[in-house]
């Protein structure tokens, strides 16, 4: 079969066009914005790219158009398919028919951490022989890639919240049926599709009630929100993470050290590749839902000393004139902070240069910006990107004073952050795109300092 995917280049779709091509199909796509490491990933299996939405692409004859979420009412070939009556599926549809059906899914929910929560629970599977499939909206580092499909009967996959397409606007996951579920914790976003937490929590329980009695929900005990879902009903075997009676996870001898327990009793400790608090409480989860498929907690522990992390997450695209510069896709106020925190913790010395892009839906309309300052406060430096906005960037952020510079113009922001950096900083950079290809810009131009 020849499928043709809309919106190919986002983390979700993209993933989608490496399975579909894993199963023997024929993969072409079209996308607005091309950019690595999606578009990276789709060159390298040989599938071909369009770029725009011209309904000149109907020549191509597809068997089938799958659309994803980022392509609405009015775009041109969309509607070009609807006038001609073509046959259409939405991309969490085509893949939980065509993939996910028979198989015992693994699925990682929540608002923070889906990305490293589903890729290191894919590798603690993948180190005790399960072979799992996997599509994760990142690309895990010891993969290589963000989706693969296997003969085992075990997928773990990043379930997003967000709503599934033009046509269909439930969450994503309530396609997947999965057999074990990660709740990790549950925060408002997506405030273009969603009025409130309360609708996000109506999701997440439509989630829950997917999973069948002998299926297994792991839960964050810490969030509210969670409780709250699980309240409304749960009719599968119910464990929580972040519970003192049942599994928790805290520092050791260092700040790199994880030691996990079950009930009081220590399972293991391992030193982790990853900083943060927020990072053990990911592995924690991870952990817990390997057991439900057979996996000790010793080994799936054990296995996170070879877990070498995700692209965009913490990644360090290069140093150069003895300054690091780093990639992080956070962009909601929290996971700003948390990454910001991580950073500090694992680099005790040298000032931390904050790079902003507020790009996420939630926040081109301004709905969180009241939390920016708090998140950004343990940084050195904030340099905010404030392009096509519809709010004042420099008003949000004025609590934390001087430490601020926003601009307009690319090019005069990498300036200004290259005239500030100084050998041991760290330059952290934090958008959900491509952001213009600041990071290698910026290396150029500190390269180029004498």
């Amino acid at each position: 079969m020849h499928i043709h995917i809309l919106g190919i280049c986002g983390t979700f779709m993209g993933g989608v066009a490496l399975l579909a091509r894993a199963a023997g199909h024929t993969v072409t796509g079209c996308d607005a914005n091309v950019y690595p490491p999606m578009s990276t990933q789709l060159e390298e299996q040989g599938i071909g790219l369009v770029e725009g939405y011209d309904p000149a692409q109907l020549e191509l004859a597809p068997d089938m158009f799958v659309v994803g979420n980022a392509v609405a009412r009015g775009n041109a070939l969309l509607e070009a398919i609807l006038d001609r009556g073509l046959p259409y599926v939405s991309g969490p549809q085509w893949l939980a028919e065509q993939v996910l059906a028979g198989r015992w899914v693994l699925a990682v929910a929540g608002t923070h951490g889906k990305t490293t929560t589903t890729s290191m629970l894919a590798w603690m599977l993948e180190d005790a022989g399960l072979n799992p499939g996997f599509l994760v909206g990142g690309v895990p580092q010891n993969f290589g890639v963000s989706a693969r499909l296997t003969e085992s009967p075990f997928f773990v996959i990043e379930a997003d919240e967000y709503d599934t397409a033009f046509c269909d606007k439930r969450s994503k996951f309530v396609h997947y049926r999965p057999r074990t579920a990660i709740l990790n914790n549950l925060e408002f976003d997506h405030a273009d599709i969603f009025n409130d937490l309360a609708a996000i929590e109506t999701q997440f329980h439509h989630l829950v009630r997917t999973i069948p009695a002998a299926g297994r929900v792991l839960a964050n005990a810490r969030e509210d929100s969670l409780k709250r879902v699980i309240e409304r009903g749960c009719w599968s075997e119910l464990e929580w993470f972040n519970d003192a009676a049942q599994w928790t996870v805290g520092a050791g001898d260092s700040e790199a050290e994880a030691v996990f327990s079950l009930g009081g009793v220590e399972q293991g400790r391992v030193q982790m590749a990853l900083a943060g608090s927020h990072n053990r409480e990911n592995a924690l989860a991870a952990v817990a839902a390997a057991r439900h498929v057979g996996v000790t907690p010793a080994h799936a522990i054990a296995s996170l000393a070879r877990f070498t992390g995700i692209k965009r997450r913490m990644e360090l695209r290069g140093t150069e004139n003895g300054v690091r510069v780093y990639d992080d896709f956070a962009h909601h106020p929290t996971a700003i902070a948390l990454t910001v925190q991580g950073l500090r913790r694992r680099e005790a010395q040298g000032r931390i240069l904050a790079v902003l892009e507020p790009r996420s839906n939630t926040m081109k309309l301004g709905v969180m910006k009241a939390q920016l300052p708090h998140s950004l406060s343990e940084a050195d430096a904030v340099f905010c990107y404030a392009n096509a906005l519809g709010w004042d960037v420099a008003a949000a952020l004025a609590p934390l004073g001087e430490r601020v510079r926003t601009h307009a113009v690319l090019d005069e922001l990498v300036a200004e952050v290259v005239a500030a950096a100084r050998p041991g900083d760290h330059v952290l950079v934090m958008s959900n795109g491509g952001f213009g290809g600041v990071h290698q810009k910026l290396l150029d131009a500190l390269a180029a300092v004498c």
